[in-house]
């Protein structure tokens, strides 16, 4: 009863003068609509950082292939046949932490369109998740080729800007045909501009395409065992005198079903030279290069004592300088954070020590009549609290709808925080009793003679 008097008390004090109350808590307003605003602002552009690096590939991780070792020489990552598509299936199915995966078959090439040729630096046989994993499925013109283009082993490829600038002179290409040792590939898409890496390499200069079809009509074997651009350069031209180089007559009779069952031929080994997957964002690399492991080895029959057949690869560099991104702006967003609501705070302390000094009589003819040194500054503090929580509500009105003019009138991209939100009433509460003590606890010191004295 007694809190209740109290608060009764300062709200009626507040509304004495309104108009000195309200010029009061604009600084309160100003401070958490520059705060709610900004961060809203700062956040969208966060996440749109975050989306260009990804873009970049941030969020990928690259699983290669285990190393071969004979006589004491090690040959490297990759030397062994030991990732399938199976594997990226399984990936896909039970690793919650992997947003999207794709196999992948590498080749290295010409590729030649009427009397045009071109090496790309990147030919990657894939499926439709690669997209996805690269965060390419916007297309410039045309569209991705299907799940079933990879089970037909179909022969339709999507290429990046460069292609078509260097092979087509920027002229659309869809619908045509573009060969590949001697296989003809039509155009059912274009990628969206990337430019360059992190590394410096061109992104853009890619062709992919299914991988059954590179790894079965181009290819012809592992990208991890061959080198395709020597072995095409020194054993083959790119001709069409030659469509059909890999059809021979049957020289053996095809065994019937009794014999068949009788003699089983080896289960051919289907490999892939990586595996490409994304995590669903960058805190859960570590959890998704974990469950990943943990699946491989139990698909390939790993002991506890064994070591790795394959390797994982993250985005390290990339992943560092997204978070020092970050960091640095929520840093920067903070500090004017803190500059804003401390103006306020100001405005409320300096408000607060004037409404002392003009209630000096009324102060002292409460305590005259039997009010407590803790009951006044209970009330100036109420007082200083309700004004800063006043503001601190149409602050957030005020810079939510600051943060929606951006976005509507200058195209920014803006993201709401309810963690900005909530804080900004926890700061505005802290604010008044902080800034507010003070100016309550020298009207609980007051003499009450000689505040009743004052003139």
């Amino acid at each position: 009863m007694k809190s209740y008097q109290t608060l009764k008390t300062a709200m009626r004090a507040l509304r004495r003068n309104v108009m000195r109350a309200a010029l009061t808590t604009l600084g309160i307003v100003i401070g958490v609509a520059a705060v709610i605003a900004m961060m809203e602002i700062g956040n969208g552009s966060s996440i749109a950082i975050q989306r260009t690096i990804a873009s970049m590939g941030a969020n990928n991780l690259l699983i290669q292939p285990g190393t071969a070792a004979s006589g004491g020489v090690s040959f490297g990552a990759g030397s062994v046949m030991t990732l399938t598509p199976e594997d990226a299936e399984a990936i896909a199915r039970e690793c919650p932490a992997v947003g999207s995966v794709a196999p992948a078959v590498r080749a290295r090439t010409q590729v030649v369109y009427g009397n045009r040729n071109w090496v790309p630096m990147f030919i990657y046989g894939t499926t439709p998740a690669y997209l996805d994993v690269r965060d390419w499925a916007d297309m410039a013109e045309g569209e991705a080729f299907t799940d079933r283009d990879v089970r037909n082993s179909s022969k339709v490829c999507l290429i990046g800007q460069t292609l078509v600038r260097e092979l087509f002179g920027g002229e659309s290409p869809l619908g045509k045909e573009i060969r590949l040792q001697n296989v003809s590939f039509k155009v059912v898409g274009v990628l969206q501009r990337k430019g360059a890496n992190m590394m410096g390499m061109d992104q853009d200069d890619v062709v992919l395409a299914p991988w059954t079809t590179i790894k079965y009509r181009v290819v012809g074997s592992s990208a991890t065992t061959v080198n395709q651009s020597t072995a095409a350069a020194s054993t083959s031209v790119n001709t069409l005198s030659q469509i059909y180089p890999n059809t021979a007559p049957n020289l053996y009779p095809v065994p019937s079903d009794t014999e068949q069952a009788d003699t089983p031929q080896p289960v051919r080994f289907t490999n892939v030279d990586q595996i490409i997957a994304a995590a669903r964002s960058s805190k859960q690399i570590p959890t998704a290069i974990q469950q990943i492991r943990g699946l491989l080895r139990e698909r390939h029959h790993l002991r506890p004592g064994d070591s790795d057949d394959f390797n994982i690869r993250d985005m390290t560099e990339m992943t560092r300088a997204m978070s020092s991104t970050t960091e640095l702006m929520t840093k920067l967003l903070l500090v004017v954070a803190m500059i804003s609501l401390v103006v306020g705070g100001v405005g409320i302390m300096n408000i607060m020590l004037v409404s002392v000094t003009e209630r000096t009589r009324e102060i002292g003819l409460r305590m005259a009549v039997g009010a407590e040194p803790g009951d006044i500054l209970q009330q100036f503090l109420v007082e200083a609290v309700v004004l800063c929580l006043t503001g601190g509500a149409v602050g957030i009105l005020a810079g939510r709808a600051c943060s929606y003019l951006v976005t509507l009138m200058l195209r920014w991209p803006t993201a709401s925080s309810l963690g900005a939100i909530i804080a900004s009433v926890l700061v505005s509460a802290s604010v008044g009793i902080v800034f507010g003590y003070y100016p309550a606890w020298k009207a609980s010191r007051l003499d009450p003679i000689d505040a009743l004295r004052y003139e």
